[in-house]
């Protein structure tokens, strides 16, 4: 019976195997050009063939059945739940693409990265990575992988050049290591409709001494988020709030400081996409060089440098201060839909990902837009610190990128490169953005169905035809190990909001701890190589006020409080277009 029960289940999947594998082909391909992938750059003709080429690479793996991971945003449910199907009906090639939570991505690349063992055939992971991948070489270099060994499954019209991150994917040696998929910015957010009332606007001038609008700076954030909370209060019969943000001690916590928040209040050197030689972390690696120095302003970083430690201090009043009961308590997920609840004038921090529940309708609980379905609400550049300068990046930009590992045997591999491409073709890709928000592509974005689209996604498509665009980074290579790194972050900033340490004393930790976890990666890459001879090699310690007294960062003590600067929106829209 067992036999026999064993022969049955071997039959059933040789008949679904088959089932997958026979109906692939070309009039798969134009059901789904013609029924679900348009808009598309690209005439129907051209997506054909693009079409095409898919089915003729996929023919050796044809009946293949892959595993990718990425985290839960709207994309990524896109590409799990339909794009999965179109790639299996037109290829054969059968992907499970698994969905869970950034931290929970990280840990699994972290793990192949360190067992070897082929957990996942691809992933689409942060390009905060890139300084990872590119010294541990464990990634697939694609710049090689496209000429070389994977060149019969790199589609001919991938066009790389159109990919607004791919500098956000190159590693120090010049070579490209992961592909976007997906990308956001985290901009500022505000109701365009409150800012506008004459009342309040003529309120906010006799108090402060200058007009409500976009704030360039954080003391005109800081004056708004105190104006709507203790002098408005109140609009249409709702407590209102100046400001969101989340503090529960998780994960996520370090993140949404990782994400530029030290460089947007002027921590990092100037440099585009990332400062040199200082970055947003506060890590010091010298123009030219690929060994980072030191985090900790002993040894010419500015992790702990008064920038950083106002950094701190400013997310931590603002949140007690300025926030709705309980946002302290909020992490990232619970935090940034809450907006839609209607009842807070503006957010320093907020991700573009979520544009596609911040325009949903009345009808489904969003209080921020119009009966017509029109965004009450804009969004804009986010204001800077006291201690930023004009030349460096204004903000941080999420690049989920499609990463491969040498763990994966070959043939997986390349089946999975096919489906990585297929997600991103240009065949795909602009329906995908007008589902996700998510735009990767520049040609995308220009597209006149964007043009079109525009009014009802405010201000997301003016951002990204934007010359101010190039300010947004991710992460970059001065973060020799980001899973190593990362997880130091949530730990020490969440004892501030806790109230165990105060502002300097969690830098001050946060810093040092760096510097230990860099000098046991200079050790291990002195020793075995570990880090291709790009691990960290740091600085010996100095007197702080020698680091401080130099010209750039870290930077000494500035005055933290300017007077308020902002912009009418608007103006700024014009110029964007000029």
């Amino acid at each position: 019976m067992k036999r026999k029960i064993v022969t049955a289940a071997v039959a059933a999947a040789a008949v679904a195997l088959y089932a997958s594998a026979s109906f692939a082909g070309i009039d798969e391909a134009k059901k789904w050009v013609n029924d679900e992938f348009q808009p598309s750059t690209l005439s129907k003709a051209d997506q054909m063939k693009e079409m095409q080429w898919f089915i003729d690479a996929a023919a050796p793996f044809k009946g293949m059945e892959i595993n990718v991971l990425s985290e839960t945003i709207p994309t990524h449910e896109y590409e799990s739940k339909t794009l999965t199907k179109a790639f299996e009906e037109i290829t054969g090639i059968k992907v499970n693409h698994q969905l869970l939570g950034e931290g929970e991505v990280v840990q699994a690349v972290q793990t192949q990265m360190q067992t070897g063992r082929n957990l996942y055939d691809a992933y689409i992971n942060d390009s905060d990575l890139i300084g990872t991948h590119s010294r541990l070489q464990l990634a697939v270099n694609l710049t090689d992988w496209m000429a070389g060994e994977g060149k019969d499954v790199t589609l001919p019209t991938l066009d790389i050049d159109d990919f607004m991150g791919k500098s956000f994917t190159t590693g120090p040696d010049g070579k490209l290591y992961q592909l976007p998929d997906q990308q956001f910015a985290n901009l500022y957010w505000f109701r365009y409709d409150w800012f506008q009332r004459p009342d309040l606007k003529a309120k906010f001038l006799k108090k402060y001494g200058y007009e409500l609008g976009v704030p360039v700076n954080w003391s005109a954030y800081e004056d708004i988020a105190e104006f709507f909370s203790e002098d408005v209060k109140e609009i249409d019969g709702v407590r209102i709030y100046g400001h969101m943000d989340y503090g529960k001690r998780a994960p996520d916590l370090g993140w949404r400081m990782t994400d530029a928040w030290l460089s947007m209040a002027g921590a990092g050197s100037k440099g585009l996409p990332n400062g040199v030689p200082v970055d947003e972390w506060g890590i010091r690696m010298e123009a030219g060089s690929c060994n980072p120095v030191g985090a900790s302003v002993s040894r010419g970083g500015a992790a702990n440098a008064p920038a950083a430690v106002y950094a701190i201090r400013k997310w931590d009043e603002w949140l007690r201060k300025y926030a709705p009961p309980g946002a302290a308590s909020y992490d990232f997920y619970q935090s940034l839909p809450a907006l839609s609840s209607g009842n807070v004038a503006q957010q320093i921090f907020w991700y573009t990902a979520f544009t596609s529940s911040m325009v949903a309708p009345k009808s489904a609980g969003n209080n921020t837009v119009d009966d017509a379905g029109k965004p009450l609400w804009r969004m804009a550049p986010s204001p800077h610190g006291p201690y930023w300068v004009d030349g460096q990046k204004l903000g941080y930009q999420d690049a989920g990128s499609w990463t491969l590992f040498k763990s994966t045997p070959v043939d997986r591999r390349k089946a999975a490169w096919l489906f990585a491409q297929f997600a991103v073709s240009k065949t795909v890709s602009l329906k995908k953005t007008h589902v996700g928000l998510t735009p990767i592509r520049d040609s995308d974005i220009r597209h006149e169905s964007f043009t079109k689209r525009a009014p009802n996604l405010g201000g997301l498509v003016e951002f990204y035809r934007s010359p101010d665009r190039v300010r947004w980074s991710p992460t970059g290579i001065n973060v020799p190990d980001y899973p190593k790194l990362a997880q130091i972050w949530w730990q020490q900033i969440g004892d501030v909001n806790s109230g165990v340490f105060t502002p300097q004393q969690a830098m001050d930790r946060l810093a040092s701890e760096m510097d230990q976890v860099m000098a046991r990666m200079q050790a291990a890459d002195e020793a075995g190589n570990v880090y291709g001879g790009c691990g960290p090699r740091l600085n010996e310690e100095q007197d702080p006020s020698v680091w401080l007294n130099k010209a750039g960062s870290p930077k000494a003590k500035v005055n933290e409080k300017p007077k308020g600067e902002t912009v009418d929106y608007d103006e700024l829209v014009k110029r964007w277009k000029s």
